[in-house]
């Protein structure tokens, strides 16, 4: 019989002069020599054609259409550390050394960022402990809203800073700084405007 298949969308037309032909295109265990009228319906399809017109019908088969949408130049890598701002660095460091066993580094200056930082070793990731460098460092200005101290961003790298800065640049997203700068692992670090990312500061880092 030749079929007339037709579902409700038709986001494809196939043209079939008979059952044998469905059975041809159909991957195995669809593959069958004269596809069953409940079958047809268990692909959206209408009845054989044989009962309506004696003609070659089109089938419509609902196809996904790719929208080809272009890959991204540069993807998110891991997380690389969730940083806290402390009121009282040594106390911190003693917490997680002392008290937590977990292995700390030395402090380290960063001028350049108005911090000090420690790096807490946590297998999986890091915690980097912050600590005002300076009048103008942003970690002041953090603690005198949250005295206790607290969490402050999250830092995820990527496999291309360059790339990922002028894509998100197009996407509205704002940058605290117009160029990348060297972070506290020696790699170009940016920051992005917590508005624009769901009230979070992150900062992502080249791999």
């Amino acid at each position: 019989c030749a079929p007339n298949l037709r579902n409700s969308s038709g986001c494809a037309v196939l043209l079939f002069s008979n059952c044998k032909q469905l059975s041809n295109v159909l991957p195995s265990p669809f593959a069958i020599s004269a596809p069953s009228h409940g079958f047809l319906r268990t692909l959206g399809l209408s009845r054989c054609a044989l009962h309506t017109l004696p003609s070659v019908r089109a089938l419509s088969l609902t196809v996904p259409v790719s929208q080809g949408v272009p890959r991204s130049l540069w993807k998110l890598g891991r997380l690389n550390h969730v940083a806290i701002a402390v009121p009282d660095l040594e106390k911190a460091t003693a917490l997680y050394r002392d008290v937590l066993g977990a292995q700390v580094s030395a402090t380290v200056p960063l001028p350049e960022h108005g911090v000090y930082t420690v790096f807490v070793e946590l297998g999986n990731t890091k915690l980097e402990l912050l600590h005002p460098l300076g009048e103008k460092s942003p970690i002041a200005g953090f603690l005198q809203k949250n005295r206790a101290g607290g969490m402050h961003h999250i830092c995820i790298e990527v496999d291309d800073i360059n790339a990922a800065i002028v894509d998100l640049k197009e996407k509205k997203i704002r940058l605290l700084s117009p160029e990348p700068r060297i972070g506290a692992h020696g790699k170009p670090v940016m920051f992005l405007h917590p508005k624009d990312c769901d009230g979070v500061l992150v900062e992502i880092e080249q791999a």
